[in-house]
């Protein structure tokens, strides 16, 4: 069994069309329309005052993003400036490493083709095995120090940008 909806007392009261003709007219037209454009401007000015609030706010964020890559920039290409020089100077390095080793190993070929004796080309070539030995150690450590300093030449902008990030984070 179906029940009807239940109606209101209000929902149930006819609205008589001149009693509202009569509240209107006691308040006067002006007064009627008065309160409702009032409080709709004051609700425009709200919304306008946060919307350029809004507006100065992107602006400022804006210009401290744009400030921020153009640094993040200029440090990537002073740290791929500082990688390119480093390892030009590695390179250079170790092509004067290679010449000074194939110039020794051409020397010792050289002094071995006029050794008397046996005993003579072993104390030869031991002489030559600890040369090369001390120099590739020395080679091997003056490569070491030019890597280590392009690394630390080429990380720094970028680290120090870094740490200016999270210093204006903070």
């Amino acid at each position: 069994m179906a029940t009807a909806p239940k109606k209101n007392a209000l929902a149930a009261a006819p609205v008589e069309p001149s009693a509202v003709a009569d509240v209107a007219a006691a308040a006067g037209p002006a007064q009627a329309f008065a309160a409702p454009t009032a409080s709709i401007e004051a609700l425009q000015d709200q919304f306008r005052a946060a919307a350029e609030k809004g507006l100065v706010e992107t602006r400022s964020t804006y210009v401290k993003v744009k400030v921020a890559a153009s640094e993040a920039v200029d440090a990537l290409e002073t740290s791929y400036a500082a990688a390119r020089a480093g390892l030009a100077a590695i390179n250079a390095k170790a092509l004067e490493s290679l010449t000074d080793n194939v110039e020794a190993n051409f020397d010792f070929v050289k002094s071995a083709i006029g050794v008397s004796g046996a005993a003579d080309f072993v104390a030869l070539q031991g002489a030559f095995v600890r040369a090369r030995f001390d120099a590739l150690a020395g080679q091997a450590k003056a490569l070491g120090e030019l890597a280590q300093k392009t690394a630390a030449d080429s990380l720094g902008p970028i680290q120090a940008q870094v740490a200016k990030g999270f210093k204006i984070a903070v």
